[in-house]
C-alpha cells in the first residue's frame, strides 16, 4: 500500500515538472518566433500563403457553425423570452452572445481542432522526414521559414474568423426570429443596434479573439516543433494541441472576462 502510494505521488510529481517544463519551453519558444518574425514581414507572401491554408480553408466549418449555433440561440432565446413578454429582444439576445462570448471561444475551438491540429502534423511531419534539419544545414532557419509565417497567419486569421463566425450566428438568428417565428424585422435590428456596444462588446470579442490566436498558434507550433520524430510522436503531439489549446481557451475566457467586466463596472 505504501509503495503504491509512492509511486502515485512519484507520477504526480513527474506530471507537476514536466508541465511546468513545457510552460517554461513555450515561452522560450515564443520569444525565439518573435525574434524570428523579421524576415516574415520581409516575405509577406510566406504568410499570405499560410493564410489561405488556416483561414481560407476553415471558413465552411466556420460559416456553417455560425449558422447553426446563431439559429440555436434564436430557437431558445425566444423560447426564454417569450414567458416574459420580450421576444422583440431576440436579436440583443443573440448578438451579445455571439459578438461578447460565444462568437471568439466556438470560433477559437474550430480554429484549433481544424487549423491547429493540421500546423502541428504538418511540422511534425516535416521533423520526422528531417526536413527541419536539412533547412539547418543549409543555413535556413526553420524558424523564420517554417514556424513564424504559421504564427503570424493563425494571428491575422482567428480575428476574422471570429467576426464571420459571429456574423453568420446573427444572420441565424435572424432566419429563426424574423422569418421563421415571425418577430418585427425593424424590432430585430433596431434593439440590436441600440444595445450592442463597439468598445464594451465589439472590441472586446476582437481582443479575445486576437488573444485566442496567439495561444492557439503558439502550442500548435511549439507542439509540431517539439514532436517525437515518429509517427506516434507526431499523433501524440497532435493530441495534445487539440487539448491544450481547448483548456487554454477556456482558461484564457475567463481571465479576459473578468478584466473586462471589471473595466467595464
Amino acid at each position: 500500500m505504501l509503495d503504491r502510494v509512492k509511486l502515485t505521488l512519484g507520477r504526480l510529481g513527474h506530471n507537476f515538472i514536466d508541465g511546468v517544463w513545457r510552460v517554461g519551453a513555450m515561452t522560450r519558444f515564443f520569444v525565439q518566433v518573435i525574434a524570428a518574425s523579421g524576415t516574415s514581414a520581409r516575405r509577406f507572401r510566406l504568410v499570405m500563403r499560410e493564410v489561405y491554408f488556416t483561414g481560407v480553408l476553415s471558413l465552411i466549418i466556420i460559416v456553417v457553425s455560425g449558422l447553426f449555433v446563431g439559429m440555436v440561440l434564436g430557437l431558445q432565446g425566444f423560447q426564454t423570452l417569450q414567458r416574459y413578454g420580450a421576444q422583440e429582444s431576440i436579436g440583443v439576445l443573440v448578438a451579445l452572445s455571439l459578438v461578447r462570448e460565444l462568437g471568439p471561444v466556438v470560433a477559437a475551438l474550430l480554429f484549433a481542432s481544424r487549423a491547429g491540429s493540421a500546423i502541428t502534423a504538418e511540422i511534425g511531419l516535416m521533423k520526422a522526414t528531417e526536413q527541419l534539419t536539412a533547412m539547418d544545414m543549409m543555413a535556413v532557419s526553420p524558424m523564420s521559414r517554417v514556424i513564424a509565417p504559421r504564427f503570424w497567419a493563425g494571428v491575422i486569421s482567428m480575428p476574422v474568423l471570429a467576426a464571420i463566425f459571429s456574423a453568420m450566428g446573427i444572420f441565424g438568428g435572424y432566419l429563426v426570429g424574423v422569418v421563421l417565428i415571425g418577430v418585427d424585422n425593424g424590432a430585430f435590428w433596431s434593439q440590436m443596434q441600440a444595445a450592442v456596444d463597439f468598445r464594451y462588446d465589439v472590441l472586446n470579442g476582437v481582443v479575445k479573439s486576437f488573444v485566442f490566436g496567439i495561444a492557439v498558434t503558439v502550442i500548435a507550433t511549439f507542439e509540431g516543433f517539439d514532436a517525437p520524430p515518429t509517427a506516434e510522436g507526431v499523433s501524440g503531439a497532435t493530441t495534445r494541441t487539440v487539448v491544450s489549446s481547448a483548456l487554454t481557451i477556456l482558461a484564457l475566457d475567463l481571465v479576459l472576462t473578468a478584466f473586462m467586466l471589471r473595466g467595464d463596472a
